[in-house]
């Protein structure tokens, strides 16, 4: 996976627009403050499920990264099955380099 993205990933969450784990993702999904969920491709099958129903239905661009110690350790957390973006030009940013990388949904 490219750098680039764990770098910015590293960056967003040093400019406060990251919610991590799957609880705080799911209450700002329901609030409308998400632009992007990106998933571990090692998350659970329920977790997967969710998160993709959610996103769906709310129409929020979902991408599947990494594994969940990458995508935690690129914001500077333990493991994170899910983590989502809460501003939108960091979440149009990191669409635009992992569809580059062919890695996205």
């Amino acid at each position: 996976m490219n750098d680039k993205i764990y770098n910015l990933l590293g960056f967003a969450m040093k400019a406060g627009v990251i919610a991590s784990g799957e609880d705080t993702c799911r209450i700002e999904i329901r609030k409308n403050r998400v632009n992007l969920v990106l998933l571990a491709d090692d998350a659970s099958v329920n977790s997967k499920k969710t998160f993709h129903d959610k996103t769906t239905y709310r129409k929020i661009p979902l991408r599947i990264i990494g594994t969940k110690n990458t995508l935690g350790a690129a914001i500077g957390k333990g493991s994170r099955a899910v983590v989502a973006i809460k501003d939108k030009g960091f979440a149009n940013k990191l669409m635009e380099l992992i569809d580059e990388e062919g890695k996205g949904l």
